[in-house]
């Protein structure tokens, strides 16, 4: 299969491989019938610049590496949509790693997406361990944290107040007359998502007057299936509960669907509230009312600032963006 050149279309415009060059670099020296030239030439050949050609004079690749524990959660893949629309519009390509639940590909990824020679990377919903830091440090170039933080590293970071967030999704059931409220949690091991949502939880029941019983928490791993049974296990052995937090929608989606097999009704015999608002959790039936996470925004931030440090920005801080919540039909007030 023939592969143009640069020098084919050198020839084809009549003009010297450098001309060329400078006019895919977008550097002067040329007249604008030159470039109008070179640009035909380009386009009739069918010519694609290689990316480590183009690598070689800017020392960059124009890729970022993104690491997801799970790429095909609804979650991540939200997040991914706002990365990659940046990162298109600003000429950049994606290269998008699974490293799996327990972290256990990280260290691996991080080596293909050095030998593939990456120009950022953006890290999402794991814990910065000293090795993954060790390892971004020797490939010295610019990361952002997604969803995570890091309290050891000044790395800039894109997420929502985890704490506050479930905070407010227990208080919004107990403005809604209910004191008996169960919580699917995710680990307490997990200083991401798991230990900040619980202690939010914990906290609204607190300042509410209401006791906090370890009997009425069961945990998941945020996906559908663990939700379904921290439910299962909650119906069957919990102190009775009118309410539930789960502290993600997939694991809430799980839930009802338990509820649903115990001839129960949402929102007559339990009201649940659940954390992200995915798209799913507009479909299900009854729509889930659920905190918002604007997560293909944190994904366009993520991608902003990552390019923005490639670039040579200095000036790049740390967001934490609002959520808020979404009324839909699973909560009915208590009267």
């Amino acid at each position: 299969m023939y592969v143009p050149t640069i020098k084919d279309v050198a020839k084809a415009a009549n003009v010297s491989v450098a001309t060329v060059s400078r006019v895919l670099h977008n550097l002067s020296g040329y007249s604008d019938k030159t470039k109008q030239k070179v640009l035909q030439a380009i386009e009739e050949l069918g010519y694609h610049p290689n990316a480590i050609a183009r690598g070689l004079i800017n020392k960059r690749t124009q890729t970022i590496g993104v690491l997801f524990p799970n790429v095909s959660s609804g979650f991540s893949s939200e997040i991914l949509h706002g990365i990659e629309e940046v990162a298109h519009e600003k000429g950049f390509s994606v290269i998008v790693c699974n490293t799996a639940e327990d972290g256990k590909r990280t260290m691996k990824y991080l080596q293909v997406l050095r030998e593939k020679q990456v120009d950022g990377i953006v890290f999402t919903s794991e814990v910065l361990k000293d090795e993954y830091y060790q390892a971004l440090k020797e490939m010295s170039i610019p990361v952002v944290l997604v969803n995570t933080q890091s309290h050891k590293h000044m790395i800039p970071y894109v997420k929502v107040d985890d704490r506050q967030a479930a905070y407010q999704a227990t208080a919004y059931l107990i403005e809604k007359g209910h004191r008996e409220i169960a919580m699917i949690s995710g680990h307490l091991w997990d200083p991401i998502a798991g230990a900040p949502r619980m202690e939010g939880y914990r906290q609204a029941l607190e300042d509410h007057g209401i006791e906090f019983l370890e009997s009425r928490v069961a945990y998941g791993d945020f996906h559908w299936e663990s939700g379904r049974r921290a439910m299962e296990s909650l119906l069957a052995e919990a102190p009775s509960f009118t309410a539930l937090f789960a502290a993600s929608d997939e694991m809430a989606i799980g839930a009802m669907g338990a509820v649903f097999e115990k001839g129960m009704r949402i929102p007559d015999d339990l009201s649940i509230i659940g954390y992200d608002d995915l798209t799913l959790s507009k479909s299900v039936f009854p729509p889930l009312t659920t905190i918002h996470q604007p997560l293909a925004q944190i994904g366009c931030l993520a991608s902003d600032k990552l390019i923005a440090l490639i670039e040579d920005s200095q000036n790049v801080s740390s967001s934490i963006v609002s959520h808020h919540i979404v009324e839909r039909q699973t909560v009915r007030s208590k009267g």
